[in-house]
């Protein structure tokens, strides 16, 4: 849809503002412009008679309006309150722009999307998708690596296709990624993928023919260029199928089930965080869960009122 001169600039200072200000990445400034351009086509027919509505000229009503068609269209309550926090991004650049005075979405409520906890793979099901890797496969080296770097490392499926050779510690065992907001951190590494990932670059990828500009990345095609998400995604769903493991299995199932075994292992939870690296340790006590019995365990070995000697066991009475 073509915008007007206004909307287009308001569009190019916002995403310069988010690059520049605020450090989002490639992936996170896409995902800002696609919900920014959902509300921009809502606009262009939302006043009277169906006609334009200026952005800075929007209320809180009529992003109401706006919420609720998204609604209608189909579009789940965790997808529209990602489109949300896309829209109060914009509104309150606005309001320290100058655009506006007040901000329309400051009364606007999210939508109720509950504490959903994706799927996590036993440590049997790991070994499974690895075991059903076919040796005998030219891709048998890098998918092995691919998938011990994103389990042993907890890696999110973009720091795995853009993971730079140059970035690799593996005499230290860690590797350096480059994260959400463009945030830099170190991650230790297993030994398990570290002898995975010296394997695959010292003998199959070694034979692939690199193209200009590809020689960084470390996980490549065939075609001697880096793999995309899409080809992760792939790859990793294959070998669930082929594992016979039925849950609803991505990439991003295997950075879920790292940090969960290592809560369960008893790893401290800011470690958790900086290795995941998340922001804020709430997002890290939502993405992680408890098992019921370790919890129980836990409580009966170590709270006060389970101390000290315990009360004798009653035998059943018989009949």
């Amino acid at each position: 849809m073509q915008r007007s001169p206004a909307i287009k600039r308001l569009n190019a200072e916002f995403e310069a503002y988010l690059t520049l200000e605020k450090g989002a990445g490639f992936n996170t400034l896409a995902a800002y412009r696609n919900d920014v351009a959902k509300l921009f086509d809502f606009l262009e027919t939302a006043g009277p008679g169906g006609i334009a509505v200026n952005p800075a000229d929007t209320d809180t009503n009529l992003l109401r309006l706006f919420i609720g068609e998204l609604s209608d269209l189909g579009i789940s309550p965790r997808s529209r309150a990602r489109i949300l926090s896309g829209i109060r991004s914009l509104y309150r650049f606005m309001r320290t722009q100058g655009y506006i005075e007040t901000d329309p979405t400051a009364m606007l409520e999210s939508p109720s999307i509950g504490n959903h906890l994706p799927e996590v793979l036993t440590v049997d099901e790991i070994d499974r998708m690895m075991a059903a890797i076919d040796p005998a496969s030219a891709e048998a080296e890098r998918n092995r690596a691919i998938m011990e770097t994103l389990y042993g490392c907890g890696l999110r499926v973009s720091e795995l296709v853009n993971l730079e050779i140059s970035r690799l510690r593996l005499d230290r065992g860690y590797l350096g990624v480059t994260g959400k907001g463009s945030k830099e951190r170190l991650v230790p590494m297993s030994p398990v993928a570290i002898d995975a990932i010296n394997l695959y670059m010292n003998n199959s990828r070694a034979e692939i023919d690199i193209k200009p500009g590809e020689d960084n990345f470390l996980f490549l095609n065939r075609r001697g260029r880096h793999l995309t998400r899409v080809m992760i995604f792939y790859i990793v769903k294959k070998l669930a199928q082929q594992a016979g493991i039925v849950k609803e299995i991505s990439p991003h199932t295997l950075r879920h089930s790292f940090a969960t075994h290592l809560l369960e292992g008893g790893a401290n939870l800011r470690a958790i965080q900086q290795m995941l690296g998340h922001e804020s340790i709430a997002t890290t006590e939502i993405y992680l869960h408890l098992d019921t019995t370790r919890l129980r365990s836990e409580i009966l070995a170590f709270h006060p009122r389970n101390c000290g000697p315990q009360p004798p066991a009653v035998s059943p009475i018989s009949p």
